[in-house]
């Protein structure tokens, strides 16, 4: 099964979504990617899921045009906010789904506020994809 994760700078949520699909299943083949990449992916989301014993130090944004002559079996837009347009994908895709998450790069305040935020999304993120996993794999 392939699944390609989506949204707009793959810094944090697409790549805390990857990451937990590829722990809750070595088989799937992962990845995500931006239509506007990051530099590199947000160091708090790496902290973050280190903390969930998930390494995304190797990670590197990418570009969703990398993948646009790939086929998945999923396509899923992360973005969560208002100001946000979910990118689409325009390659070939068996089902394409939206699961909404707030920006934790956006959060404003002290480190330890931001950093809160952080492990809100993440945890969100954790659930929200254990459900989509179960449901393909109808655990």
């Amino acid at each position: 099964m392939k699944i390609l994760v989506l949204c707009t700078g793959n810094s944090c949520r697409s790549q805390m979504a990857e990451g937990f699909l590829k722990s809750f299943d070595n088989k799937l083949k992962v990845v995500s990617a931006g239509t506007k990449p990051s530099i590199k992916v947000h160091p708090l989301a790496i902290k973050v899921m280190l903390e969930e014993n998930i390494d995304l130090t190797k990670n590197k944004p990418k570009s969703v045009n990398e993948f646009l002559n790939n086929e998945f079996d999923y396509v899923i837009t992360v973005c969560g906010g208002a100001k946000e347009n979910c990118p689409m994908f325009t390659g070939k895709v068996k089902h394409r789904i939206h699961i909404g998450f707030d920006d934790p790069a956006e959060a404003k305040g002290n480190y330890e506020f931001v950093l809160s935020e952080f492990r809100r999304i993440r945890d969100e993120i954790k659930k929200e994809f254990y459900e989509f996993y179960k449901s393909i794999h109808k655990i």
